[in-house]
């Protein structure tokens, strides 16, 4: 007996036996790493690759093979659209492949004035992208070749308007759309229509979040049309979570449904969106995404709604929202005099069908849609972006906050561990890590896009803590002390409890220094070691007086693996860039 639910063009065992047979043909196997049904009638996995957790999806449904087929359909259009590796730096031999990302991929020369080069996107979409002209051409070299001597690298996209060909910079892509308008499925309409189901999702969300909207509550009849859901319903507010079940439909314009859990012991609450043309499909959606990943007892670290509609339309919260609606609601989203009536939609019909109902609301809308299509690995992917409404982050974030601010400094920052220099040289680094505007907050491996494992201090080394290095490594004391304290403060929680110690450790010894004479450690060395442990401190104070250097960075016994410009001193890198090389085959 085979499985059919509305929305997919083919039964869940069909698509799971098939979606689980193309990872096996190209070696890409994944394991279901943990399930979760923590009410009646609302499932969840998680799935990784089993030779790189860095590749994993994660799966919602009504049922087991619901979510599993939903798990599954993520994380190929995870590898289809190469988003595993949208962070990360694919090495130099990658840089200069036959392709980075795709065949289809077309190089823009990066002209002498560094003017954006003719033919990238349209006169209209610079014009959003770009309304005061301000981008420069080595904005948009993508983080993934890094290979400004090449040029920028674009992908071809369709306009839906026009049907005309249309070069999207991956670096654009990147740093504005995240995963969202991704999607992939049993057939093309399939999957275009969940991506574009996902953008109303999210503009709509960000709209009625940011704005303060109050919306119309779903009637009970009308919830009582579709009793898995309302078991599901009824089982959390029997386990004393209530739920306000919302029309986010905004008057009948979009296909959303919200769903608000109250969690009455600690007064806080969480916003579940989701979107499909069937009302019945949004609304199951809506509630098994508000359980995805998490059991009853993980419900109690949200946020209080707020009155203060200024803190709540930040776009700082706006952006938690949309990595794991953890942000701020506001109290007016309650409010019994709604912004809106109640309007009981309908978009659905087949697939085909679907897709055009949703393209008419884009159009109505005047936004312009560009989608790219994959099926190099057998299955339907798509990744759509709706100019103006499916952004995540502003397109100023290509010049403040564009994820290759830094990779100029990736050989640099890789060699400090391995490579010697004078104290002056160690204290110019800091000043140029001022110079290029780097967050002291951000984390290194990201701002590099490194893959760095968890073994390692890498994982955890933000810009601030390698100035507290460098200036340690350059014998500024005075300076070093700050960016310690800044340190220990800003990493306590996320530190190893032996990385703590030798810090705090650390901490002492520098301030010693600089209150006393060196020639009395002495005099205070049994009680540091009574403190801290004798081997802490012999091992801190080579740190504290510069006779070593970046502490946890260097790993000795792969010194000769730094050498070359493919990051092989990275295990979980190499373990990403090895899915990532047989994608490439793929497409050979």
């Amino acid at each position: 007996m085979k499985t059919y639910i509305p929305g997919k063009d083919a039964a869940l065992e069909d698509s799971i036996n098939y979606f689980q047979q193309q990872l096996a043909k190209y070696d890409l196997e994944v394991k279901e790493t943990s399930w979760l049904n923590p009410v009646p009638n609302v499932w969840s996995v998680h799935i990784q690759n089993t030779k790189c957790p860095l590749c994993f999806a994660n799966g919602k449904g009504a049922s087991k093979k619901a979510a599993l087929a939903s798990a599954l359909g993520e994380y190929f259009e995870r590898l289809s659209t190469n988003y595993f590796f949208s962070d990360f730096y694919l090495g130099e031999q990658i840089a200069n492949a036959d392709f980075v990302h795709y065949p289809s991929e077309k190089w823009f020369t990066i002209p002498e004035d560094n003017s954006l080069p003719k033919g990238l996107l349209s006169k209209e979409l610079l014009k959003f992208y770009d309304p005061d002209h301000e981008l420069s051409a080595t904005d948009l070299i993508d983080l993934q070749s890094s290979n400004g001597d090449r040029g920028i690298c674009a992908l071809p996209f369709e306009q839906q308007s026009d049907k005309q060909t249309i070069y999207v910079p991956v670096n654009l892509i990147a740093n504005l759309y995240a995963s969202n308008g991704m999607s992939a499925g049993n057939t093309r309409n399939e999957a275009r229509v969940q991506g574009l189901s996902e953008i109303f999702e999210r503009y709509t969300k960000n709209k009625i979040i940011a704005e303060a909207i109050s919306l119309p509550n779903i009637p009970t009849e009308v919830i009582n049309r579709y009793p898995a859901v309302l078991s599901a319903i009824d089982a959390l507010e029997n386990e004393g979570f209530p739920l306000y079940c919302f029309d986010a439909s905004l008057g009948g314009e979009f296909p959303v449904i919200c769903v608000v859990l109250f969690n009455p012991q600690n007064g806080t609450c969480y916003a579940s969106f989701g979107a499909h043309p069937n009302f019945g499909v949004a609304l199951e959606r809506t509630v098994t995404e508000l359980l995805q990943g998490r059991s009853l007892k993980d419900l109690d670290v949200f946020s209080p709604p707020s009155f203060d509609n200024d803190d709540v339309a930040d776009l700082s919260n706006l952006e938690t929202h949309f990595i794991d609606s953890s942000g701020l609601i506001s109290w007016d989203l309650f409010n019994e005099q709604a912004d809106y009536e109640f309007v009981d939609w309908d978009f659905s019909g087949t697939t085909e069908q679907e897709f055009a109902n949703l393209m008419t609301i884009f159009t109505r809308h005047k936004t312009e849609v560009l989608i790219m299509d994959y099926e190099h690995l057998g299955v339907y992917a798509c990744r759509i972006l709706a100019v103006g409404m499916s952004e995540i982050y502003p397109p100023e974030d290509l010049i403040i906050a564009n994820s290759n601010m830094a990779i100029g400094l990736r050989e640099l920052i890789l060699s400090l561990p391995y490579q010697k220099r004078t104290a002056k040289q160690y204290l110019a680094i800091i000043e140029r890590l001022d110079d290029e505007g780097l967050d002291d907050y951000a984390r290194v491996r990201e701002l590099l896009g490194i893959a760095t494992g968890n073994d390692n201090a890498w994982l955890t080394l933000r810009v601030g803590e390698l100035k507290a290095m460098l200036a340690l490594a350059g014998k500024d004391l005075i300076q070093a002390q700050q960016w310690i304290d800044w340190t220990i403060e800003m990493n306590e929680s996320i530190f190893t409890p032996s990385r703590n110690h030798a810090y705090r450790c650390l901490q002492t010894l520098v301030n010693f220094i600089l209150q006393r004479d060196k020639k009395q450690f002495n005099n205070y060395q049994a009680a540091f070691n009574k403190m801290y442990g004798k081997t802490c401190v012999d091992d801190m104070w080579q740190y504290a007086n510069g006779d070593k250097i970046f502490f946890g960075l260097a790993d000795y016994k792969k010194i000769e693996k730094q050498t070359n410009n493919n990051l092989e001193q990275f295990d979980m890198h190499q373990k990403l860039l090895a899915v990532y090389n047989k994608l490439h085959q793929k497409m050979l």
